[in-house]
């Protein structure tokens, strides 16, 4: 599989933190794209994990010994303590660069671990998006949907039991590891709440219900889910002068399987499909305007009498996204009551209707695959 996220562009202008969930291939990025031309250290390796851990100061040894500039140090998040010298080396040096990869940024969270200021950016490694399996012609929208793109899961045999093991090596390992939590079935409980409100307003009160768990313990373990990067919060739109707007975020999982793998969701009903083919959208934009570091904002606007707009790219475009193969006229209604607060430069109704159309407003209805295409293309935005 060819990936969009450039690797070697990135490191050859400034060390960079690389983060992403496990699973989404960042170990097989790294040997396939930098393996000539970088020294790796793995901390899942447990005679290194070991030897840096007892004695960080010796990264300094190990970069002295070999020959090559580019040192990529993978899942870092194990040992933070690393960062301090991480950040000597590069003070002393003007030659040396690094990639730092991690899954989880909690551990470098809860430790005030050191950030490098300034002197490493971040970037980010998602599952597999649309475009990426378009490129390789294997796009299957129903197993997308479905079981969503991590690799060893959209290109596995076996998707949907390949998703249960994922989500027990996250509640097994990855929550036990980062976060300390002594209660796994309350987060288990948490979880599944969580992913039948995927695509809502957050509403902890309600997922407290639902899990049988207090209102502040649920604001904890979501703030866990976005620091082992599995979900990402989307901020309403506030430009809105003539209806009021609401102030709460929402949320999506980072992958339309695993949210539905919570749920034990084999098979997609007209409802679930909705809700995965608008998270599908959103995650090809968010890895969209990421991989191509643009400087763009994805928000949403929900008025008090339920009116909404999916997403809202910055302020110049709006976009309006529908599950259904039969876009029709009355599908435009929120975004002409956007266009009341704003002009935008472009409206769009992204959906599974086949045939692109133009209404007479001006609204451009796409298929996903025009859409995805158009994006990529960078003929939209």
């Amino acid at each position: 599989m060819k990936r969009f996220l450039n690797l070697e562009s990135l490191v050859s202008k400034k060390s960079h933190f690389l983060f992403g969930p496990r699973a989404t291939g960042k170990s097989y990025l790294i040997n396939n794209q930098l393996l000539d031309q970088a020294h790796i250290i793995d901390l899942l390796d447990s005679d290194i994990y070991l030897k840096l851990q007892h004695r960080p100061a010796e990264l300094r040894d190990i970069i002295a010994s070999v020959s090559r500039n580019l040192i990529v140090i993978d899942e870092i998040q194990r040992i933070p303590e690393l960062l301090n010298e991480v950040h000597r080396l590069i003070e002393n040096s003007n030659i040396l660069v690094f990639l730092l990869t991690g899954s989880s940024a909690r551990r470098l969270k809860r430790e005030n671990a050191n950030m490098l200021g300034g002197r490493a950016r971040r970037a980010e490694l998602f599952p597999l998006t649309i475009f990426e399996l378009m490129q390789e012609e294997i796009f299957d929208l129903e197993r997308y949907l479905t079981f969503g793109g991590l690799p060893s899961v959209y290109l596995g045999t076996d998707p949907y039991e390949e998703l249960r093991d994922y989500i027990d090596v996250y509640l097994n390992e990855e929550v036990k590891f980062e976060s300390n939590i002594r209660n796994l079935p309350n987060f288990s409980r948490f979880l599944f709440a969580c992913a039948m409100s995927n695509g809502t307003v957050i509403n902890y009160t309600k997922m407290g219900n639902d899990a049988q768990v207090h209102p502040n313990t649920i604001r904890d373990h979501f703030e866990i889910l976005e620091d082992t990067l599995l979900a990402k919060v989307v901020l309403p739109w506030n430009r809105a002068k003539k209806r009021k707007s609401i102030a709460t975020p929402k949320f999506y999982f980072i992958d339309c399987g695993i949210s539905n793998a919570i749920q034990k969701i084999k098979q997609l009903n007209p409802t679930s499909k909705g809700v995965s083919f608008e998270q599908a959208v959103f995650l090809e934009l968010n890895a969209y305007i990421s991989y191509n570091r643009l400087d763009e904002e994805i928000t949403f606007w929900r008025t008090r009498d339920q009116s909404e707009v999916d997403f809202i790219i910055s302020d110049h475009t709006a976009i309006e996204v529908k599950a259904t193969r039969n876009v029709s006229e009355r599908d435009q209604k929120n975004l002409l009551k956007i266009s009341d607060e704003v002009k935008f430069k472009q409206r769009l109704i992204v959906s599974n209707d086949p045939i692109s159309k133009k209404f007479d407003s001006g609204i451009q209805c796409l298929s996903l695959g025009e859409f995805v295409e158009r994006m990529w293309n960078k003929e939209l935005f």
